[in-house]
């Protein structure tokens, strides 16, 4: 083989792999370019307020709500639209002290309560998951309707806490914790609340008590010690 006839082989053989090289190439880039998903983002924060708020309580809930509308379709069929939606959520219970009101009177080293707040829902973090949806034909779920079930939803984990033991248990946290805090410091904590307030407080002092006594076993029930 000639030295100018390697040369040519060789030429060719460069090209046929750059052509091949450049075929995959773009027939890679245009799969990338079919199969690509754009994603925008835009996080606006809208202002930062100080607050003085304080977690007593959490509760996790789970709820399954059962969704159902009825549409009458020219007064002649009902056409109906279901949802089941599983709804699980944590629910933090506290205290904004941003709402007490107190003085402070240092000779006697003790600070007086003239309003208390009521414990309340600070936080809920939810997770929906949804389950067996079924769109009437001419009754279908539209973006308006998720987004009331997601509010009821919440608006019922948030009456569910509040109407439960969680408001009960940070109130006795809470009171613990003062108490505590300022015995620590030699202060009193003297209380100087309204009558409604003292209302509202003393409902959240009320628990049953449990009845939980160890019952003992009948004889012929006790186990035998081994020998």
């Amino acid at each position: 083989m000639g030295t100018s006839t390697l040369l040519f082989f060789l030429l060719t053989l460069t090209l046929g792999a750059a052509v091949g090289y450049g075929f995959f190439y773009l027939k890679g880039n245009k799969t990338q370019q079919n199969n690509r998903t754009t994603q925008n983002a835009t996080i606006l924060l809208e202002r930062i307020e100080k607050v003085f708020k304080v977690v007593m309580a959490e509760g996790y809930f789970t709820e399954i709500f059962d969704y159902q509308d009825d549409k009458t379709v020219f007064y002649l069929f009902k056409n109906t639209k279901k949802a089941l939606i599983i709804a699980k959520a944590k629910v933090l219970v506290g205290f904004d002290f941003g709402k007490m009101r107190f003085r402070i009177d240092e000779e006697s080293q003790k600070m007086i309560i003239e309003f208390f707040p009521e414990p309340e829902v600070l936080s809920i973090d939810t997770d929906y998951k949804f389950y067996d949806i079924d769109h009437g034909i001419m009754n279908r779920f539209n973006s308006e309707d998720y987004t009331n079930l997601l509010t009821d939803a919440k608006t019922a984990m948030n009456d569910k806490a509040l109407n439960g033991d969680l408001p009960r248990i940070a109130n006795n946290q809470v009171q613990v914790m003062m108490y505590q805090l300022a015995a620590s410091m030699n202060w009193q904590i003297e209380l100087q609340l309204p009558e409604a307030n003292q209302k509202q407080l003393a409902q959240l002092n009320t628990y049953e008590s449990l009845n939980a006594e160890p019952q003992t076993l009948p004889a012929k029930q006790q186990e035998q010690p081994p020998l």
